[in-house]
């Protein structure tokens, strides 16, 4: 009988765990640590790989260990915890601004990076699952006190999300952090999209959006001066000329692009082979790691990688649809916003159809912070699919969880 009981609970269990993310996961892992290893095999030293490659695994242990441990947070517990996460991640892009890594700043030119001995830390990475929870939050919240939509609630709302969001865009801005600005600029906008707001006030944003992008591409090209005294920095004009323009300066500031776009295209449609570099591409184990999978698997291989991301985005959609609970809901879209934004935007620099933003490939990339704050939301997905049952005949109003 005892038996019976725990295999009955063992495999209650097992229906709550969603293993087809689990598997893409795990996939995008090793697509990782291959992708690393054949970047640092033909940059540095073979002490260096053991140290890089043991250093990788360790993250990626820590990062299934957070994927655990915030399983089994449910939504009222996320509920409870989202101001308090925020609140550190703010204190937290706060002190980077006092205690910023001097070598990483004349680096990347962003201010933006802890440096605790051998190990740097990014702070903003894991305020991006901090402020995907605040913004879950606030949303639940607003629609729980306003049932009924009016352009009055709905401009209150969207006031409401702009003023959480401040916060953290002003000191990215401090910070010279564009391109992490950037993913919460795409977080931010999907939730917005699904937290009821009409399109009378959605449609306007984007186009006022869209006229400003459009105007500082201009502004770049015909008159930097301008955005040079609301505060553009001269390596972002590079980059956005490197972008422009791949071919105009191969050996000065395009040089990581267009070596990219060389090693991605020799690949072909089969690539080169495993552990094959021929083409050396800057900081190809982070960032540029797209243009490692490139060469050596090819068309093929890059399409199968994008594939993977796909499926895991189709996943986490599927739990976002079964969900019962509408906090978990803006928290599911917060998530897959931010991964498929940096999914889009590393892939597109990487192959000259996006500007260079240093933004990582999430699951695949060098990294300890990136992966942390991704694996984050991966938790909070597979908190959702865990307790799924909690809330599937559930009839509790958002408003229980004040």
């Amino acid at each position: 009988m005892l038996k019976k009981q725990f295999l009955s609970m063992k495999a209650d269990d097992d229906a709550r765990i969603d293993w087809g993310i689990i598997f893409c996961v795990l996939v995008l892992a090793v697509i990782g640590m291959v992708s690393i290893y054949v970047a640092v095999k033909h940059d540095t030293s073979t002490a260096s790989i053991t140290r890089v490659m043991l250093s990788q695994a360790i993250w990626y242990t820590l990062g299934a260990i957070i994927v655990i441990f915030l399983m089994q947070f449910d939504a009222e517990q996320l509920w409870k915890v989202a101001p308090v996460a925020y609140g550190i991640g703010i204190f937290l892009l706060i002190m980077v601004l006092i205690f910023y890594s001097r070598s990483y700043a004349a680096l990347t030119g962003a201010k933006s990076w802890f440096a605790l001995g051998p190990f740097t830390f990014q702070p903003s990475e894991i305020m991006k699952p901090a402020f995907i929870l605040m913004m879950g939050r606030v949303i639940t919240q607003h629609n729980s006190e306003y049932y009924e939509h009016t352009m009055r609630t709905d401009w209150l709302l969207l006031g409401k999300m702009i003023a959480w969001l401040i916060p953290v865009a002003v000191l990215l801005k401090l910070q010279n952090d564009f391109g992490t600005m950037l993913v919460f600029f795409a977080i931010f906008g999907g939730m917005v999209i699904v937290s009821g707001l009409t399109w009378r006030i959605i449609a306007p944003v984007i186009a006022i959006a869209t006229v400003l992008g459009s105007t500082a591409i201009f502004l770049v090209v015909y008159n930097r001066a301008i955005l040079e005294k609301i505060g553009f920095k001269a390596y972002q004009f590079s980059r956005i000329d490197s972008w422009l323009d791949p071919s105009a300066s191969t050996n000065g500031t395009s040089y990581q692009l267009w070596q990219s776009m060389k090693a991605i295209g020799s690949g072909q449609l089969l690539g080169k082979g495993f552990n094959v570099s021929k083409v050396y591409v800057p900081v190809r184990e982070s960032d540029m790691i797209f243009s490692v999978i490139g060469e050596n698997f090819g068309f093929i291989g890059s399409c199968l990688l994008i594939f993977v991301y796909l499926l895991l985005i189709f996943q986490m959609i599927q739990v976002t649809f079964d969900t019962k609970n509408e906090f978990y809901a803006y928290i599911s879209t917060g998530v897959i916003m931010m991964i498929l934004f940096h999914v889009f935007e590393n892939i597109g620099m990487s192959i000259g159809l996006l500007p260079l933003t240093g933004i990582p490939l999430p699951f695949v990339s060098q990294g300890g912070s990136a992966l942390l704050g991704n694996m984050m939301g991966i938790g909070f997905i597979m908190s959702m699919r865990y307790h799924y049952k909690s809330y599937m005949f559930s009839n509790q109003d958002e408003s229980d969880f004040k």
